[in-house]
Protein backbone atom coordinates (compact mmCIF):
# COMPACT_ATOMS: atom_id res chain seq x y z
CA UNK A 1 0.00 0.00 0.00
CA UNK A 2 2.87 2.34 0.75
CA UNK A 3 4.65 1.23 -2.35
CA UNK A 4 1.51 2.26 -4.56
CA UNK A 5 1.41 5.35 -2.89
CA UNK A 6 4.31 6.16 -3.49
CA UNK A 7 4.46 5.57 -7.33
CA UNK A 8 1.06 7.88 -7.27
CA UNK A 9 2.91 10.76 -5.86
CA UNK A 10 5.90 10.39 -7.85
CA UNK A 11 3.26 9.80 -11.41
CA UNK A 12 1.63 13.30 -9.84
CA UNK A 13 4.95 15.17 -9.18
CA UNK A 14 6.47 13.54 -13.38
CA UNK A 15 2.78 14.33 -14.63
CA UNK A 16 3.33 18.57 -12.86
CA UNK A 17 6.94 18.81 -14.35
CA UNK A 18 5.93 17.58 -17.61
CA UNK A 19 3.06 19.40 -18.35
CA UNK A 20 3.78 23.62 -18.79
CA UNK A 21 1.12 26.10 -19.90
CA UNK A 22 2.22 29.09 -21.61
CA UNK A 23 0.08 32.23 -21.25
CA UNK A 24 -0.88 34.54 -24.85
CA UNK A 25 1.84 36.72 -25.73
CA UNK A 26 4.13 34.94 -24.11
CA UNK A 27 7.27 32.69 -25.13
CA UNK A 28 9.59 30.25 -22.75
CA UNK A 29 12.69 29.05 -23.84
CA UNK A 30 13.61 25.29 -23.09
CA UNK A 31 16.73 24.02 -22.85
CA UNK A 32 17.49 20.20 -22.53
CA UNK A 33 20.55 19.67 -20.84
CA UNK A 34 21.87 22.93 -20.91
CA UNK A 35 21.49 22.94 -24.48
CA UNK A 36 18.78 25.28 -26.46
CA UNK A 37 15.79 22.63 -27.21
CA UNK A 38 12.89 24.43 -28.32
CA UNK A 39 10.66 27.66 -27.63
CA UNK A 40 7.08 26.83 -26.07
CA UNK A 41 4.09 28.49 -27.54
CA UNK A 42 0.97 29.85 -25.77
CA UNK A 43 -1.04 26.51 -24.65
CA UNK A 44 0.07 23.32 -22.97
CA UNK A 45 3.24 22.00 -23.87
CA UNK A 46 4.70 18.61 -22.36
CA UNK A 47 8.40 18.44 -21.37
CA UNK A 48 10.89 15.86 -20.10
CA UNK A 49 11.47 16.34 -16.35
CA UNK A 50 14.47 16.73 -14.86
CA UNK A 51 16.15 16.60 -18.69
CA UNK A 52 14.18 19.97 -19.59
CA UNK A 53 14.12 23.12 -17.52
CA UNK A 54 12.31 26.26 -18.65
CA UNK A 55 15.65 28.79 -19.22
CA UNK A 56 13.75 31.87 -20.17
CA UNK A 57 10.63 33.75 -20.28
CA UNK A 58 9.71 36.28 -22.71
CA UNK A 59 6.61 38.64 -22.77
CA UNK A 60 6.01 39.10 -26.75
CA UNK A 61 3.59 42.06 -26.10
CA UNK A 62 4.99 45.51 -26.59
CA UNK A 63 6.95 46.79 -23.78
CA UNK A 64 8.13 50.61 -22.84
CA UNK A 65 11.24 51.48 -21.72
CA UNK A 66 12.64 54.25 -19.35
CA UNK A 67 15.74 55.69 -21.05
CA UNK A 68 17.49 57.19 -17.72
CA UNK A 69 17.59 61.47 -17.88
CA UNK A 70 21.03 62.64 -19.09
CA UNK A 71 23.01 65.72 -19.96
CA UNK A 72 23.69 66.29 -23.83
CA UNK A 73 26.19 69.02 -24.90
CA UNK A 74 24.69 70.45 -28.02
CA UNK A 75 26.85 71.51 -31.34
CA UNK A 76 26.88 75.75 -29.78
CA UNK A 77 28.40 74.33 -26.40
CA UNK A 78 25.20 74.27 -24.09
CA UNK A 79 24.24 71.54 -21.58
CA UNK A 80 21.12 69.82 -22.31
CA UNK A 81 19.47 67.61 -20.04
CA UNK A 82 17.40 65.05 -22.36
CA UNK A 83 14.85 62.91 -20.79
CA UNK A 84 13.22 60.39 -23.31
CA UNK A 85 11.25 56.97 -23.35
CA UNK A 86 11.44 53.56 -25.67
CA UNK A 87 9.25 50.96 -26.99
CA UNK A 88 10.12 47.76 -27.88
CA UNK A 89 8.95 44.04 -28.88
CA UNK A 90 10.32 40.62 -28.37
CA UNK A 91 10.55 39.00 -32.37
CA UNK A 92 12.38 36.36 -32.09
CA UNK A 93 12.48 34.42 -28.20
CA UNK A 94 15.83 32.11 -29.05
CA UNK A 95 17.94 35.81 -29.94
CA UNK A 96 16.64 37.46 -26.88
CA UNK A 97 17.83 34.93 -24.80
CA UNK A 98 21.22 33.91 -26.02
CA UNK A 99 21.73 37.18 -28.22
CA UNK A 100 22.77 39.10 -25.25
CA UNK A 101 23.66 38.33 -21.55
CA UNK A 102 20.83 42.09 -21.08
CA UNK A 103 19.16 43.42 -24.00
CA UNK A 104 17.10 45.73 -22.13
CA UNK A 105 20.42 47.28 -20.80
CA UNK A 106 21.83 47.51 -24.12
CA UNK A 107 19.04 49.26 -25.59
CA UNK A 108 19.10 51.43 -22.80
CA UNK A 109 23.27 52.01 -22.77
CA UNK A 110 22.57 52.26 -26.48
CA UNK A 111 19.68 54.86 -26.81
CA UNK A 112 21.77 57.27 -24.86
CA UNK A 113 25.00 57.08 -26.65
CA UNK A 114 23.02 57.36 -29.67
CA UNK A 115 20.81 60.93 -28.63
CA UNK A 116 24.13 62.29 -26.97
CA UNK A 117 25.89 61.51 -30.94
CA UNK A 118 22.16 63.27 -32.25
CA UNK A 119 21.79 66.20 -30.15
CA UNK A 120 25.99 66.84 -30.47
CA UNK A 121 25.46 67.68 -34.51
CA UNK A 122 22.59 70.40 -33.63
CA UNK A 123 22.36 73.98 -32.12
CA UNK A 124 20.36 74.13 -29.51
CA UNK A 125 17.68 75.80 -30.91
CA UNK A 126 17.11 73.13 -33.81
CA UNK A 127 16.89 70.48 -30.73
CA UNK A 128 13.27 71.52 -29.68
CA UNK A 129 12.13 72.53 -33.19
CA UNK A 130 13.39 68.59 -34.45
CA UNK A 131 12.59 66.21 -31.77
CA UNK A 132 10.55 64.27 -34.46
CA UNK A 133 14.17 63.92 -36.84
CA UNK A 134 15.79 62.91 -32.98
CA UNK A 135 13.13 60.51 -32.22
CA UNK A 136 13.33 58.73 -36.05
CA UNK A 137 17.42 59.10 -35.97
CA UNK A 138 17.49 57.10 -32.88
CA UNK A 139 14.95 54.41 -33.52
CA UNK A 140 17.12 53.69 -36.83
CA UNK A 141 20.27 53.01 -34.70
CA UNK A 142 18.43 51.52 -32.35
CA UNK A 143 16.79 48.85 -34.43
CA UNK A 144 19.40 48.19 -36.73
CA UNK A 145 21.40 47.02 -33.14
CA UNK A 146 18.88 45.55 -31.82
CA UNK A 147 17.90 42.76 -34.90
CA UNK A 148 20.61 40.80 -33.70
CA UNK A 149 18.95 40.45 -30.32
CA UNK A 150 15.78 39.45 -31.33
CA UNK A 151 14.50 42.66 -30.70
CA UNK A 152 12.24 45.11 -32.39
CA UNK A 153 12.63 48.60 -31.68
CA UNK A 154 8.94 50.24 -32.29
CA UNK A 155 9.70 53.71 -31.37
CA UNK A 156 11.34 56.33 -29.02
CA UNK A 157 9.92 59.90 -27.61
CA UNK A 158 11.54 62.68 -25.87
CA UNK A 159 9.66 63.04 -23.10
CA UNK A 160 11.41 66.43 -21.68
CA UNK A 161 14.22 68.48 -23.36
CA UNK A 162 15.65 70.98 -20.02
CA UNK A 163 18.44 73.59 -20.75
CA UNK A 164 20.01 74.87 -17.81
CA UNK A 165 18.00 78.31 -16.13
CA UNK A 166 20.46 80.59 -17.37
CA UNK A 167 19.04 79.49 -21.19
CA UNK A 168 16.11 79.61 -19.93
CA UNK A 169 15.86 82.51 -18.69
CA UNK A 170 17.39 84.15 -21.61
CA UNK A 171 14.94 82.23 -24.14
CA UNK A 172 11.78 83.69 -21.79
CA UNK A 173 13.49 86.96 -22.59
CA UNK A 174 13.82 86.72 -26.45
CA UNK A 175 10.46 85.39 -26.25
CA UNK A 176 9.19 88.37 -24.06
CA UNK A 177 11.16 90.42 -26.67
CA UNK A 178 9.65 88.55 -29.77
CA UNK A 179 5.86 89.45 -28.21
CA UNK A 180 6.62 93.16 -27.76
CA UNK A 181 7.60 93.40 -31.08
CA UNK A 182 4.77 91.82 -32.31
CA UNK A 183 2.43 93.47 -30.68
CA UNK A 184 4.06 96.60 -31.86
CA UNK A 185 3.62 96.04 -35.35
CA UNK A 186 0.05 94.51 -34.71
CA UNK A 187 -0.48 98.33 -33.10
CA UNK A 188 1.54 99.86 -36.08
CA UNK A 189 -0.65 97.93 -38.47
CA UNK A 190 -3.57 99.04 -36.48
CA UNK A 191 -2.73 102.52 -36.92
CA UNK A 192 -1.66 102.41 -40.55
CA UNK A 193 -4.97 100.67 -41.41
CA UNK A 194 -6.42 103.25 -39.72
CA UNK A 195 -5.00 106.17 -41.12
CA UNK A 196 -5.69 104.39 -44.80
CA UNK A 197 -9.33 104.14 -43.53
CA UNK A 198 -9.72 107.74 -42.46
CA UNK A 199 -8.29 108.60 -45.84
CA UNK A 200 -10.12 106.92 -47.61
CA UNK A 201 -12.95 107.84 -46.00
CA UNK A 202 -12.27 111.80 -46.45
CA UNK A 203 -11.61 111.28 -49.76
CA UNK A 204 -14.87 109.68 -51.35
CA UNK A 205 -16.63 112.57 -48.90
CA UNK A 206 -14.89 114.89 -50.83
CA UNK A 207 -15.51 113.10 -54.24
CA UNK A 208 -19.25 112.37 -53.00
CA UNK A 209 -19.46 116.32 -52.09
CA UNK A 210 -17.73 117.59 -55.16
CA UNK A 211 -20.90 115.38 -56.90
CA UNK A 212 -23.36 116.89 -54.63
CA UNK A 213 -22.15 120.52 -55.34
CA UNK A 214 -22.22 119.71 -59.37
CA UNK A 215 -25.38 117.88 -58.97
CA UNK A 216 -26.97 121.09 -57.62
CA UNK A 217 -24.64 123.35 -59.59
CA UNK A 218 -26.09 121.87 -62.59
CA UNK A 219 -30.16 121.90 -61.31
CA UNK A 220 -29.70 125.68 -60.45
CA UNK A 221 -28.33 126.26 -63.43
CA UNK A 222 -31.14 124.25 -65.09
CA UNK A 223 -33.59 126.33 -62.78
CA UNK A 224 -31.46 129.73 -63.90
CA UNK A 225 -31.90 128.93 -67.81
CA UNK A 226 -35.91 128.18 -66.88
CA UNK A 227 -36.20 130.81 -65.04
CA UNK A 228 -34.51 132.97 -67.34
CA UNK A 229 -36.55 131.37 -70.35
CA UNK A 230 -39.92 131.68 -68.44
CA UNK A 231 -38.85 135.60 -67.70
CA UNK A 232 -37.99 136.33 -71.63
CA UNK A 233 -40.87 134.69 -72.58
CA UNK A 234 -43.02 137.08 -70.07
CA UNK A 235 -41.24 139.57 -70.95
CA UNK A 236 -42.12 139.20 -74.87
CA UNK A 237 -45.34 138.45 -74.28
CA UNK A 238 -45.63 141.66 -72.22
CA UNK A 239 -44.15 143.66 -75.43
CA UNK A 240 -46.60 141.88 -77.51
CA UNK A 241 -49.31 143.01 -75.65
CA UNK A 242 -48.04 146.12 -75.08
CA UNK A 243 -47.71 146.78 -78.90
CA UNK A 244 -50.82 145.15 -79.59
CA UNK A 245 -52.83 147.67 -77.40
CA UNK A 246 -50.68 150.56 -78.25
CA UNK A 247 -51.71 149.20 -82.02
CA UNK A 248 -55.54 149.18 -80.98
CA UNK A 249 -55.47 152.28 -79.06
CA UNK A 250 -53.58 154.45 -82.39
CA UNK A 251 -56.37 152.97 -84.41
CA UNK A 252 -58.83 153.72 -82.18
CA UNK A 253 -57.67 157.30 -82.20
CA UNK A 254 -57.50 157.38 -85.87
CA UNK A 255 -60.85 155.97 -86.42
CA UNK A 256 -62.20 158.97 -83.75
CA UNK A 257 -60.71 161.14 -85.66
CA UNK A 258 -62.18 160.35 -88.62
CA UNK A 259 -65.52 161.33 -86.80
CA UNK A 260 -67.09 163.81 -87.05
CA UNK A 261 -65.59 166.48 -84.68
CA UNK A 262 -62.71 164.53 -84.27
CA UNK A 263 -60.19 166.54 -85.62
CA UNK A 264 -61.51 169.47 -83.51
CA UNK A 265 -61.17 167.39 -80.07
CA UNK A 266 -57.63 166.63 -80.86
CA UNK A 267 -57.04 170.15 -81.52
CA UNK A 268 -58.90 171.14 -78.24
CA UNK A 269 -56.71 167.87 -76.30
CA UNK A 270 -53.44 168.44 -77.78
CA UNK A 271 -53.47 172.31 -76.58
CA UNK A 272 -54.38 170.86 -73.20
CA UNK A 273 -51.79 168.83 -72.61
CA UNK A 274 -48.96 171.56 -74.16
CA UNK A 275 -50.27 174.03 -71.52
CA UNK A 276 -50.25 171.59 -68.34
CA UNK A 277 -46.97 170.65 -69.43
CA UNK A 278 -45.34 174.19 -68.86
CA UNK A 279 -47.04 174.27 -66.34
CA UNK A 280 -45.89 171.00 -64.64
CA UNK A 281 -42.59 172.53 -65.01
CA UNK A 282 -43.35 175.76 -63.29
CA UNK A 283 -44.45 174.43 -60.27
CA UNK A 284 -41.85 171.29 -59.91
CA UNK A 285 -38.23 173.29 -61.12
CA UNK A 286 -36.44 176.35 -59.99
CA UNK A 287 -35.46 176.56 -64.03
CA UNK A 288 -38.27 177.70 -66.74
CA UNK A 289 -37.33 176.49 -70.21
CA UNK A 290 -39.41 177.60 -72.99
CA UNK A 291 -39.20 178.13 -76.59
CA UNK A 292 -39.03 180.87 -78.29
CA UNK A 293 -42.38 181.04 -79.27
CA UNK A 294 -44.20 180.31 -76.21
CA UNK A 295 -46.73 183.00 -76.71
CA UNK A 296 -48.24 181.91 -79.47
CA UNK A 297 -49.55 178.58 -78.14
CA UNK A 298 -51.67 178.44 -81.29
CA UNK A 299 -49.09 178.06 -83.95
CA UNK A 300 -47.85 175.58 -81.75
CA UNK A 301 -51.33 173.65 -81.61
CA UNK A 302 -51.42 174.37 -85.25
CA UNK A 303 -47.82 172.55 -86.06
CA UNK A 304 -49.09 169.39 -83.86
CA UNK A 305 -52.23 169.39 -85.90
CA UNK A 306 -50.59 169.42 -89.20
CA UNK A 307 -48.65 166.16 -88.01
CA UNK A 308 -51.89 164.71 -87.48
CA UNK A 309 -53.02 165.32 -90.51
CA UNK A 310 -49.96 164.16 -92.69
CA UNK A 311 -50.31 160.64 -90.74
CA UNK A 312 -53.62 160.32 -91.15
CA UNK A 313 -52.93 161.58 -95.16
CA UNK A 314 -50.25 158.21 -94.66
Amino acid sequence: MSIALVLFVVALIFAVKSLKVVPQQHAWVVERLGRYHGTLQPGLNVVVPFVDRIAYKHDLREVPLDVPSQICITKDNTQLQVDGILYFQVTDPQQASYGSSNFELAITQLAQTTLRSVVGRMELDKTFEERDDINRTVVAALDEAASNWGVKVLRYEIKDLTPPKEILHAMQAQITAEREKRALIAASEGRKQEQINIATGQREAAIQNSEGERQAAINQSEGDKAAAINRAEGEAESIRLVARATAEAIHLVAQTIRQPGGYEAVNLKVAERYIEAFGNIAKEGNTMILPANAADVGSLVATAMSVVKQQQAS
